[in-house]
C-alpha cells in the first residue's frame, strides 16, 4: 500500500512538471511566431507567473522524509511507530519528532547492510514470529474474538500485516548478531568492571526460580482420533481427484502455525531435527505427486507431501491436525493428579520419584521433574518468573520453597493440552549482584556494554558512507548520532 501511496505521488509530481513544461514550450511558441523580422520590434514580455501557495504539511495524506541508501521513510511510518509508542508507554529520551524518524533510519541502515550480505529469513521464522505475537496479543484481550473486534481485524489480516514487519526485526536482529558475533569478555575484563562501579550502580538480579512438574496427558477418546484420520483421509482424496491442492489445504486447516501460512512448507531441513517418526516417513517420500500415509507424532496427526531433497536434506509440505481432548478426560487427569498429590504429602513416596515414574513429561521425568531453560550460555534450572510458561508462573508465584501447587491445565510446548503439578524446588530473590555468586550476571552486563559500543560505532560510521536524504524541516533536530545532515 505505501508502495502505490509513493508512486502516486509521484505521478502527480511528474503531471504536474510536464504540464509546466507544456506551457513553456506553448508561450515559447507564442512569442517565436509573435515577432517581427525588423530590429525596432518590441518584444512581447510574458505575463508573471501566479505565486502557488504552498501546500499546507497537515493536507500531505503521506510522503518520503527521509532516504538511507535506498530505503524511505515515509510520514506514515513515523506516525504509526509513535501512535504504538504512545501505548506501550515508550519514552523516545528527547523531542519524537526528531526521535522517532532516527530510530527508523538506523533499522534502515542495518537492512540496508543486511541486503549488502545477503543475510535471508525463512518464512518458517517469520510465521513464528507473527504467532507468537499474536498469541501475546489474545492473552491480554482475553480471547480471539475480543482482540478482533479490538482491532477491528480479522486474525489473517492481522498476520498479513505483521509479516513484513516481523521479517525486517529479523533481518536487523541477525545483522546485529554478526556485527558482534566475535565480541569476547575476560573475568579479568568483569572484575575490573564490577570494581569500578558505584554501590548504587551495581545490577539488580531479579528473582529466580527452580520449578519440577508432574504433567499428565488427557487420554484422546478414540471416536476424536478416528474423527481426525476421517479428515486427514479426504485431504488426500481431494487432491489426488485434482479438487484443489496440498498447499491450500494446509493454508486453510493446518495446526501448525510455524508452516500453514506457507502452505504448509518446511525448509530444508535434516532427518536429526525432525520427529523420528515424521522422519521415517518423509524421508522415504520418492514421488512429490503422491501424499504420504497419516503419520502420528508427538504433536498429532499429519500427511507429507515431498517437494525436495537436497544431500542429507528434504523440503516438503505437511499438514498437521491436533485431536481435541474432551473436558471428562481432562477431569479425569485432574483427578489422577490430586491422588498423586496426596501420596506425595502422605509420605508414600517423594515428588521426584514421582515426576521419574508418573509424569508423561519426557522433557523433565528423566530429570526428577525439573525444568530446563535454554539461555545463551546454554541449560540452566534458574528461571526468572518472565521466562517461565505463563500458567507456570502464576501458580509457582504464590507457593512457599517446597510446596506443592494443585493440578492445573496449561497447553504446553509441542501444543497439546496438559494437566500439571507444580512444585517451587527454591527461590533466590532479587539481590544486587555480587561479583562470586552472580560473575555470570555480571559477565553478560559487560558483554551488553561492549556489543552496544560496538553497534553505536559501527552505525556512526556506516552514516558517514551511506546516501541519506532528509525533509528540510528534521535538520535543525538535535540528534543522538552525528553526520545525518550532509
Amino acid at each position: 500500500m505505501r508502495i502505490k501511496q509513493t508512486s502516486i505521488a509521484a505521478a502527480i509530481i511528474l503531471s504536474a512538471g510536464l504540464s509546466a513544461m507544456a506551457g513553456s514550450r506553448g508561450r515559447m511558441a507564442s512569442g517565436l511566431q509573435g515577432q517581427s523580422t525588423t530590429a525596432d520590434t518590441v518584444k512581447s514580455v510574458p505575463a508573471p507567473k501566479p505565486e502557488v501557495p504552498p501546500v499546507p504539511e497537515s493536507s500531505v495524506v503521506d510522503e518520503v522524509i527521509w532516504v538511507v541508501g535506498d530505503e524511505p521513510i515515509l510520514k506514515s511510518d513515523v506516525e504509526m511507530m509513535r501512535m504504538q509508542g504512545q501505548a506501550e508507554g515508550m519514552n523516545w529520551g528527547g523531542n519524537p519528532d526528531c526521535a522517532i524518524p532516527e530510530q527508523l533510519a538506523v533499522q534502515k541502515l542495518f537492512l540496508h547492510q543486511a541486503a549488502i550480505d545477503s543475510l535471508e529469513v525463512t518464512e518458517s521464522e517469520i510465521a513464528n514470529g507473527v504467532e507468537q505475537q499474536i498469541s501475546r496479543w489474545i492473552e491480554v484481550a482475553g480471547g480471539q474474538e475480543k482482540l478482533e473486534e479490538y482491532r477491528k481485524q480479522s486474525i489473517s489480516e492481522m498476520r498479513a500485516d505483521l509479516h513484513d514487519d516481523f521479517k525486517n526485526q529479523q533481518l536487523i536482529q541477525k545483522m546485529k548478531q554478526k556485527l558482534v558475533e566475535g565480541i569476547k569478555v575476560s573475568p579479568a575484563d568483569v572484575r575490573s568492571y564490577f570494581r569500578s562501579l558505584p554501590a548504587d550502580s551495581i545490577p539488580f538480579v531479579p528473582t529466580e526460580v527452580e520449578v519440577q512438574v508432574i504433567e499428565r496427558a488427557p487420554k484422546i477418546k478414540l471416536e476424536e482420533i478416528n474423527r481426525v484420520k476421517d479428515e486427514l483421509r479426504n485431504f488426500t482424496d481431494r487432491v489426488n481427484k485434482g479438487e484443489t491442492t496440498f498447499a491450500t489445504l494446509a493454508r486453510l486447516y493446518s495446526e501448525d502455525p510455524g508452516s500453514a501460512r506457507q502452505g504448509g512448507e518446511m525448509d530444508y531441513i535434516g532427518r536429526g531435527l525432525l520427529d523420528p517418526a515424521f522422519a521415517s516417513v518423509a524421508f522415504n517420500l520418492t514421488d512429490p505427486k503422491k501424499i504420504s500415509k497419516i503419520v502420528e507424532t508427538e504433536f498429532g496427526y499429519h500427511i507429507i507431501q515431498l517437494i525436495d531433497k537436497r544431500g542429507d536434506k528434504i523440503k516438503c509440505r505437511h499438514i498437521l491436525l491436533k485431536p481435541k481432548v474432551s473436558s471428562d478426560e481432562i477431569d479425569a487427569a485432574v483427578s489422577q493428579l490430586d491422588s498423586i498429590s496426596r501420596d506425595i504429602r502422605a509420605g508414600k513416596f517423594t515428588f521426584e520419584q514421582g515426576a521419574s515414574f508418573l509424569s508423561d513429561d519426557k522433557d523433565t521425568k528423566n530429570n526428577q521433574g525439573l525444568m530446563s531453560n535454554s539461555t545463551p550460555d546454554g541449560m540452566t534450572s534458574r528461571f526468572q518468573m518472565k521466562d517461565l510458561p505463563t500458567e507456570v508462573a502464576r501458580v509457582v508465584d504464590t507457593l512457599k520453597v517446597g510446596e506443592i501447587s494443585a493440578p492445573f491445565q496449561m497447553v504446553n510446548s509441542k501444543g497439546k493440552t496438559v494437566v500439571v503439578l507444580a512444585r517451587l524446588k527454591s527461590r533466590t530473590e532479587g539481590h544486587r549482584a555480587t561479583i562470586t555468586e552472580d560473575f555470570q550476571v555480571m559477565k553478560e552486563v559487560v558483554l551488553s556494554k561492549q556489543r552496544e559500543k560496538a553497534l553505536n560505532d559501527w552505525v556512526s560510521d556506516k552514516i558517514k558512507h551511506t546516501y541519506v536524504r532528509m525533509n528540510d524541516r528534521y535538520r535543525d533536530c538535535t540528534f543522538q548520532y552525528q553526520g545525518w545532515n550532509k
